[in-house]
């Protein structure tokens, strides 16, 4: 399976937001040597915005496009479609949720075994999550302590369209988001425009 490992921190400070979560990633971004020396064109504006939706849900190029796609089929604004789509995308949902406090360690924790959907064991990262879905940690790994202290000492994002159950390690998707809902700094126009080239 193919995967972006390049460094967290330099990519959060190259697109200007922290895009991997971590408290520390934009503690340099203000010194002058990551300053900005041109005027941005539309086209590197775009590109730029493309780059932060791909690294905030940690896909491919490949992969984003199929998403892009699918999204203009659907009858909403195709921007929020996209959105949509990656924000229920399993491995973002157990990130949200909190069983994992990076979508990197989240994605880990799903194509290793360990994430129950509805009671049925799900390793696929990009599985569709559906409103009412239960979102659960396997039983046996419930005893690992990395993965308690994980969910039930990372602060969840607390989103709206999350339900968290402390007692039962599980999660729901009460309904789908509003795109202003969505904890991204991202345009998503410019990814339609980058796109519709």
């Amino acid at each position: 399976m193919a995967r972006n490992m390049a460094p967290r921190f330099k990519q959060c400070r190259r697109l200007g937001v922290n895009v991997c979560g971590h408290p520390k990633a934009m503690k340099r971004a203000n010194s002058p040597a990551f300053a900005k020396r041109r005027k941005p064109t539309e086209y590197s504006k775009q590109l730029t915005e493309k780059q932060k939706l791909k690294a905030y849900y940690g896909v491919l190029e490949k992969q984003l496009h199929h998403y892009y796609e699918k999204a203009l089929k659907s009858t909403m604004m195709t921007g929020d479609a996209l959105v949509i789509q990656l924000e229920t995308r399993l491995d973002n949902c157990v990130y949200r949720i909190g069983f994992g406090n990076s979508i990197r360690l989240a994605r880990q924790l799903v194509s290793h075994g360990h994430i129950l959907v509805n009671g049925k064991k799900i390793d696929i990262p990009s599985y569709e999550v559906k409103v009412g879905d239960v979102i659960s940690l396997k039983e046996s790994s419930r005893k690992n302590e990395h993965f308690r202290d994980c969910f039930l000492g990372h602060p969840a994002f607390n989103l709206p369209y999350f339900e968290k159950n402390d007692e039962e390690f599980s999660g729901k998707l009460t309904r789908l988001p509003e795109r202003n809902e969505i904890p991204i700094e991202v345009n998503d126009q410019y990814v339609v425009e980058y796109y519709s080239k």
